[in-house]
């Protein structure tokens, strides 16, 4: 695939021997739950470059070290947000440790999320959220500028669009629009979803005195699949937008955005391989170029010197709009019987009478079998809660369906 640069979710140490030797480019990261300790532990962090940096560098040819993934997103637990007031000083240690072992060219930062940010639209308005706007990030923004490292940003032009399918152009979003978007503050033209967000950033950061730090694209993709209720995830569109990304990035002389023209950005493409055991609604289990398998999803040419006229046909996506009809969640087939039931009890324990009407004597709970009453318990428990981030997946037990699992014929 001629891919020249991997970033790791966790120094994995097989994965981190394999790449010695490659010429590829190398990116690791610090787990969330060792910040604190880094920080307050000096000892700790020593041992942790030690053991995860020191033990494959320069062999391994690690460029950058991740200090969390996402932790000053907005949904995190009021855990996370301790490690907040840790997470600066956590990446000075670090950067400290690598100067004391003579070691100046691996830059250390931390992917933040789109969630960062206030406003987004249009990019001229952006802020930072305002419980980080004058405690986390200036302090950041100060590191990043005084190491002439990067901003981070985990920017996915999907979530937008498929939040809003009716209004927003999904061309836009692909990088294929014919029309243009002007900001009416900055008077910059856009062409695609992904300058807007990336200039958001830049604008937020201008706004805090720090106009000349520079992107890196942490994370951006298409997911490839996805459940009945996530409009876009296809083939099709994964394809196109993972393609003409490429050719945006590769493209010489740069790009750049509007507000900052000309500039490379270095871009990590999410994922290489489908993670078909993650938690959460289908898409989160097929962003991967692999399948889990290693087998291409699509073909692609990651130096974006390949004509789209030189690729096979894709499949049509038929699923570019948000679906309207009803969705049940009900057991997979084949699914494990111990797994099921220990699933069916999570659902029902939830509260909120979730499984009342599987009582005996009551309307659902005939016929008396696991699978009929794990279904009514999966979408009893999916209906009441997907407002709150419930998803219909129970560990792989469940799959959606728009076939009314009442049916007297459903389960046969």
């Amino acid at each position: 695939m001629q891919v020249t640069s991997v970033k790791l979710y966790d120094p994995n140490p097989e994965i981190m021997r394999l790449l010695a030797g490659s010429k590829i480019y190398v990116t690791v990261m610090v787990p969330n739950q060792e910040i604190i300790n880094i920080d307050t532990n000096h000892s700790f962090a020593v041992k942790w470059v030690q053991d995860n940096v020191l033990a494959y560098y320069p062999a391994t040819m690690i460029r950058f070290i991740m200090v969390g993934n996402e932790i000053l997103s907005h949904h995190r637990s009021a855990e996370d947000m301790q490690i907040w007031n840790h997470l600066v000083p956590a990446m000075y240690k670090i950067k400290n440790i690598l100067k004391a072992n003579s070691i100046q060219n691996i830059k250390v930062g931390t992917p933040l999320a789109m969630d960062v940010l206030q406003t987004t639209s249009p990019p001229s308005n952006a802020t930072f959220r305002s419980d980080i706007a004058l405690t986390v990030m200036p302090q950041l923004l100060k590191f990043l500028n005084g190491t002439k490292s990067y901003f981070f940003i985990d920017a996915y032009p999907y979530f937008p669009w498929s939040a809003n399918p009716t209004n927003a152009s999904l061309d836009y979003a692909l990088f294929k629009s014919q029309t243009n978007y002007t900001d009416p503050g900055s008077g910059l033209v856009y062409t695609n979803q992904l300058d807007e967000m990336l200039d958001s950033v830049l604008f937020a950061m201008t706004k805090l005195g720090y106009p000349d730090i520079r992107l890196f694209i942490s994370e951006t993709g298409w997911p490839h699949e996805g459940d009945l209720d996530e409009p876009g995830a296809n083939i099709y569109n994964a394809a196109i937008y993972n393609r003409n990304l490429v050719r945006k990035i590769t493209a010489k002389p740069p790009i750049g955005t509007p507000a900052r023209p000309g500039v490379v950005i270095p871009t990590f493409i999410f994922s290489l391989y489908d993670e078909n055991q993650k938690d959460g609604p289908g898409t989160e289990r097929h962003w991967g170029l692999l399948h889990s398998d290693g087998s291409p999803v699509f073909d692609i040419d990651m130096t974006g010197s390949r004509a789209d006229s030189e690729y096979e046909a894709l499949p049509e996506g038929h699923n570019n709009q948000a679906y309207k009809g009803k969705i049940w969640c009900v057991a997979a087939r084949g699914a494990d019987m111990t797994r099921l039931g220990r699933e069916l009890r999570y659902a029902c324990n939830q509260g909120n009478r979730t499984c009342e009407a599987l009582d005996p004597g009551k309307e659902c709970y005939e016929p008396v079998s696991l699978i009929w009453h794990a279904s009514y318990a999966f979408s009893s428990y999916w209906k009441q809660f997907k407002s709150q981030g419930a998803t219909c997946y129970f560990h792989g037990l469940a799959v959606q369906t728009t076939r009314d699992p009442g049916e007297k014929k459903f389960f046969l």
